[in-house]
């Protein structure tokens, strides 16, 4: 039998991997975890995090910095249990068929990294250590402030007494902190250093595919802060007819909002901050971008073209169902994975963005004008949305969304242009092209 792949060509079939994060509090670890597994869950590859943290809290939920002395040895206990309970947690995952596990803690003792990597050696799971260290002052502020805002530990407190008890639970861990192969003698694991947010690198002993693929990842993020913003084109000729596809020309409504978006960008953005702007190769999204800043640099992929419908191009959707009727319900049936004949499927979509994904990491601000197939994609990525739901979040036309990556969530806000268009949402089974649904507030909080 043939190994089984994820559908992007990695071999899952054998493939277990524990990823643990090694680092100082206020490092950008959960952050770092999260990105991992938002990047591979999206490319199909099963993964999940298992924050040692949430399992601490089920016994103490909001403890001071003394909790995490060593010499407290209530805490100590307490918060080996924890440890223990979360790498349970992720072998019986990994028996389900789980594939990446990423356990988050600081795991900052050789001896805590020694007992996992025994464990897992026992199971047959390869482990990669990937440490962020940092001592960029400016940079673990910056992670103080984020932290003691949205992190469950503060809930509720004030932030100045949260910063203050924060700095001094990470004097507690310096005491014991031991970096990976310090003393020259964990120089056998493999693993990834990352240095003042990647300033350096250090890779070792990088052993298979998935491992590289996952480290490589690693290596272009940036935990620095800064936000994406997304907009589709403005209304176009076609969308006015209820046809999908095409490289048509943006309606009256559809140069209304190119000429409005402007005004939208710098309401969300501000006059200061430099952007990038990227588009797709389609005359409607090059269009809806002409009138931005000049000083904005723009750039064109043709991998955010909107999806292919291949014969179904230019066709509305009640001429694909009397002409396909058989793929039209397939495709309702599972919209993430039906390919349109001589078209694309939204997992290829996936599959060619994944490079804008890895250069969207490794940039500052961007803004991205593109499709609602792309969009969603996009989105899916951020927002950690599942196969079945992606292909069918409402991305409303002549609307911009902001999207702030943060260490326990992506934070999303929407500016509207309050300038009328169509609803090119469609719901399952029927033909028309409806109203955005209701449903659109529980993904976008409207700004």
């Amino acid at each position: 039998m043939a190994p089984r792949t994820n559908g992007i060509g990695v071999q899952v079939e054998n493939a277990r991997i524990c990823v643990v994060m090694v680092g100082l509090p206020a490092r950008g670890k959960s952050f770092i975890a999260q990105k991992a597994q938002r990047y591979l869950t999206w490319l199909s590859i099963p993964a999940a995090t298992f924050n040692v943290g949430n399992y601490r809290r089920t016994d103490a939920p909001q403890p001071s910095a003394d909790f995490f002395d060593t010499n407290n040895q209530e805490g100590e206990r307490k918060r080996r249990a924890a440890a223990e309970a979360a790498v349970a947690d992720m072998l019986r995952w990994f028996k389900k068929g789980g594939v990446v596990g990423i356990l988050d803690a600081t795991n900052s003792t050789k001896e805590r990294r020694k007992w996992v990597l025994d464990t897992m050696s026992q199971n047959n799971i390869e482990v990669i250590f990937v440490e962020s260290k940092c001592d960029d002052e400016n940079l673990i502020m910056m992670n103080i402030r984020d932290v003691k805002t949205t992190s469950p530990d503060y809930q509720g407190q004030d932030p100045e007494t949260a910063a203050l008890d924060f700095r001094n639970r990470i004097r507690n861990y310096e005491k014991v902190y031991k970096s990976l192969n310090e003393d020259g003698d964990e120089e056998d694991l493999t693993f990834l250093k990352i240095m003042n947010v990647g300033k350096q690198v250090i890779i070792n002993r990088i052993r298979d595919y998935l491992q590289s693929r996952i480290v490589y990842y690693l290596m272009n993020i940036h935990i620095r802060p800064r936000s994406v913003w997304l907009s589709r084109h403005g209304e176009s000729m076609l969308n006015l007819e209820g046809r999908i596809g095409g490289d048509a020309e943006l309606s009256h409504r559809g140069e209304e909002y190119a000429l409005k978006l402007p005004e939208l960008v710098l309401e969300s953005v501000g006059s200061d901050r430099p952007l990038t702007v990227w588009t797709s190769t389609l005359k409607r999204t090059i269009a809806t971008a002409r009138h931005l800043p000049k000083h904005y640099n723009q750039l064109q992929w043709k991998a955010l073209d909107e999806l292919d419908a291949g014969v179904c191009d230019g066709m509305t959707y009640q001429e694909i169902a009397d002409m396909y009727p058989d793929d039209f319900q397939a495709r309702d049936e599972d919209k993430y994975n039906y390919r349109y004949r001589g078209g694309e499927s939204y997992r290829d979509v996936v599959i060619r963005l994944e490079p804008i994904m890895m250069e969207l990491e490794r940039s500052e601000d961007i803004l991205i004008i593109s499709h609602q197939a792309v969009i969603r994609c996009i989105y899916a990525y951020f927002m950690q949305k599942t196969q079945e739901e992606s292909p069918w979040v409402p991305v409303p036309l002549h609307t911009l969304i902001k999207l702030t990556p943060r260490a326990y969530g992506t934070e999303v806000q929407t500016y509207k242009a309050n300038i009328q268009a169509v609803s090119t949402w469609r719901g399952k089974g029927s033909t028309a092209k409806h109203e955005d649904p209701t449903p659109e507030k529980s993904f976008f909080q409207t700004h």
